[in-house]
């Protein structure tokens, strides 16, 4: 399942939900902008015969990419 946080706030409450996505929160364009995204990864991977839950991790990043989303750089550790 894809889970999409959106951390500002406008005073609405906003959730979307999908057969394999779940959206909170964020400002109308926030949220906007999440839909889009979901729904255009499904889209990618119904296009390439593949569903969240067959595809690999690797290819869904790549499927994230192409949509615009950016991979999460890991932390450094401050040691």
């Amino acid at each position: 399942m894809m889970l999409g946080l959106g951390l500002d706030s406008d005073g609405h409450k906003r959730v979307t939900a999908g057969p394999n996505f779940a959206l909170v929160g964020g400002t109308q364009e926030t949220h906007e902008v999440m839909t889009e995204k979901v729904v255009k990864i499904n889209e990618k991977l119904s296009a390439r015969g593949k569903t969240l839950d067959t595809v690999s991790s690797e290819e869904f990043d790549e499927v994230a990419h192409e949509v615009g989303l950016q991979p999460r750089q890991p932390k450094r550790d401050q040691n």
